[in-house]
């Protein structure tokens, strides 16, 4: 049942809308791909697979996570830099290699209250993966961890040098510049794709993990293989449309970052947002892998191959732009095997996830310096690994 009546639910028309909010271009780029003949079978498989593969994982491991951090308490890093730097650094560590970007905001906005000092914000945005974390902990929960733990270790080591060279309050802003928190309500969309949610997440999760078992549906019932492949490719189209109309879109930021906490916050809501958004961005990044091998004939696995000593540096560079969704590209191009684990760990390392917004607009100076200086054992992590043969 609709928590809403359909007569009360109207999505935006404006022609402004529709014009500004970039995100409908991938939508509409799919709608394309699946009205074009040639595309059609490659661009269901490749939705179908995104949902099932990923999508449904992601929600999987989202309801878990924010259920369990509910139960962990908060601390002031204040106190506990009073206690011992290194102390805070660590925790600072922690609250960054946890999944998603929320434990890195904390950081940021202790920093410019005076709470915490700059190596925190150097050792919280070394080992924060973002929201690519969970897709990587939903996919492969081995590496997952592994990354957690690399990110943690170098946060550690970096913050606790950061603050052996610089005092606890160097390059914090003069002033607070502290916004009100405004209501966010969920969009008309939303609210929509949580009944369906409510609906399908049972049955997805079981089909899920029968694909995951290589469970062959082709061979027990052709119909029945493609239907399934039908149903993941509108549950996928649903989630990217989802995303795409729940923000005006015109900014990078609002492309590139997980949307803004609904108020009054719900757990719910907040894993569906975060589901959408990782899956708009891993449907894009499958759809441009078989673009480019199906009418460019590029073998993004080749050139990697080829030039594998420049996949840690590119992984690098991408982390310098701010949000997760380019994160969330580099995580998918090693999930296809497409790019080695040194390249993952040197893009997990750098990347500052949608941490980096909020320390732009706080501390530009703080945030710019923390940037490079995460970048620094991004490159040694990376490339270490790389001539250690993974």
């Amino acid at each position: 049942m609709f928590p809403l009546s359909l007569a009360k639910i109207s999505f935006p028309t404006s022609t402004h809308f529709i014009i500004s909010n970039k995100r409908l271009l991938l939508p509409l780029l799919l709608l394309l791909c699946l009205a074009y003949t040639p595309m059609r079978s490659l661009t269901l498989a490749a939705m179908s697979d995104a949902f099932f593969q990923v999508s449904v994982f992601v929600a999987a491991t989202l309801f878990i996570y924010y259920y369990a951090i509910d139960r962990l308490p908060q601390l002031e890093l204040g106190y506990l830099s009073q206690k011992s730097p290194l102390l805070e650094v660590s925790f600072a560590s922690l609250l960054g290699a946890l999944p998603g970007c929320g434990g890195a905001i904390i950081v940021v906005t202790q920093f410019t209250k005076g709470q915490a000092s700059f190596g925190s914000v150097v050792a919280v945005l070394t080992a924060t993966m973002g929201d690519a974390a969970f897709l990587l902990l939903a996919t492969k929960p081995l590496e997952g961890l592994l990354i957690m733990i690399i990110g943690l270790s170098v946060g550690i080591i970096s913050g606790s040098l950061v603050n052996a060279l610089h005092k606890a309050d160097h390059l914090r802003p003069a002033k607070n510049n502290d916004t009100d928190d405004c209501c966010n309500q969920p969009s008309k969309a939303l609210i929509i794709s949580k009944s369906i949610w409510q609906v399908v997440l049972i049955p997805s999760i079981i089909i899920a993990v029968l694909i995951a078992l290589n469970i062959d549906f082709n061979s027990l019932d052709a119909a029945l293989a493609d239907s399934i492949t039908l149903f993941g490719a509108c549950m996928a189209l649903i989630a990217v449309a989802t995303w795409a109309l729940s923000s005006k879109g015109q900014s990078y930021q609002d492309v590139a970052s997980e949307e803004e906490t609904i108020t009054p916050p719900s757990k719910l809501y907040k894993v569906l947002q975060d589901t959408h958004f990782v899956t708009a961005w891993v449907v894009a990044s499958f759809m441009l892998f078989e673009i480019l091998i199906t009418f460019a004939g590029v073998d993004l696995k080749a050139w990697f191959a080829d030039y594998a000593y420049l996949a840690p540096l590119i992984a690098v560079l991408i982390g310098f732009l701010p949000g997760c969704g380019p994160q969330i590209v580099v995580t998918t191009l090693y999930i296809q095997g497409i790019i080695p684990f040194s390249a993952l760990a040197a893009n997990a390392i750098s990347n500052d996830g949608d941490a980096l917004f909020p320390a732009i607009a706080m501390a530009p100076r703080a945030a710019l310096v923390a940037t490079i200086y995460s970048a620094l054992p991004a490159i040694l992590v990376g490339y270490g690994l790389y001539f250690y043969g993974v």
